[in-house]
C-alpha cells in the first residue's frame, strides 16, 4: 500500500517512516504542501493520503477538496495538532476517510491508514466519542458555524493574506471571497476582519 504523507514539518514524515520500518506492505511517499502533495498525488497514485490541515501555503482541507475533485474515490485521512471535534466533523463533511489528532497515540495513525486503506473509515475512540457527545460545547464553537471552505478563507486571512491572495489561492473569485468573508462576519457577530483574525487564533484556526 502507498501511503502519501502531506506535512511541513520533515520529522512527522521521518516518524511517520519510523512506525511502518517493520511493515513491507507500506511504502511512504512524502510531500511538504498543498500543491507539491496534488502533484504526488497526480503522478504517485496512492492508495492513502494523509494530509496535515496546517500546510504552510492552502489547508489540508483545501487540498482534500482538490484531490476529491480529481478522483472522488481518494482514501484520505485528515491530521492536525487540533482535537477539536469541530476540525473532525469539517473534515468528514469534505470526505475524508479518517481524522487523527498529533496529540493522540501514534498507533491511531497506524490504524487509520490500515483502515482507510481497506475501504472503511477511522476516528480514534475518544474522538469519536467527543463528537457523538458534544452537545451543546459543539453548537457554541464560533467555528461550528463555518463550513470548510469559510473555515479555510478565514485561516488565510488570520495568515495576512488579502482577499485577492485568498482568491488565488483557493481558485475562486475576488468577489466570491469577499462576500464569503462578509457572511463570516454576519454569522460569528463580528463587524470587521481583524476581529475575524482575533477569532481565529482564539479558537487555534491561526
Amino acid at each position: 500500500m502507498r501511503v502519501l504523507i502531506v506535512d511541513d514539518h520533515r520529522i512527522v514524515a521521518s516518524g511517520c517512516r519510523a512506525l511502518f520500518a517493520d511493515d513491507p506492505g507500506i511504502e511512504i511517499l512524502e510531500a511538504a504542501d498543498a500543491e507539491s502533495g496534488e502533484r504526488a498525488f497526480r503522478q504517485e497514485h496512492p492508495d492513502v493520503c494523509v494530509l496535515d490541515i496546517n500546510l504552510p501555503t492552502v489547508s489540508g482541507y483545501e487540498l482534500a477538496r482538490r484531490i476529491l475533485a480529481r478522483d472522488e474515490t481518494a482514501r484520505i485521512i485528515m491530521f492536525s495538532m487540533n482535537d477539536d471535534p469541530v476540525f473532525a466533523a469539517r473534515a468528514i463533511e469534505i470526505g475524508a476517510k479518517g481524522y487523527v489528532s498529533k496529540a493522540g497515540e501514534p498507533q491511531d495513525l497506524v490504524d487509520a491508514i490500515h483502515e482507510v486503506g481497506r475501504g472503511g473509515t477511522y476516528l480514534p475512540p475518544a474522538m469519536a466519542r467527543s463528537i457523538a457527545f458534544a452537545g451543546p460545547a459543539y453548537t457554541q464553537s464560533p467555528l461550528a458555524k463555518l463550513t470548510s471552505r469559510e473555515m479555510e478563507i478565514l485561516r488565510l486571512l488570520s495568515a495576512g493574506k488579502s482577499l485577492a491572495e485568498i482568491a488565488w489561492m483557493v481558485h475562486s473569485s475576488y468577489k466570491t471571497v469577499a462576500n464569503t468573508s462578509s457572511i463570516m462576519r454576519q454569522k460569528l457577530g463580528v463587524r470587521t476582519s481583524a476581529e475575524l483574525v482575533r477569532l481565529a487564533i482564539e479558537n487555534q484556526l491561526a
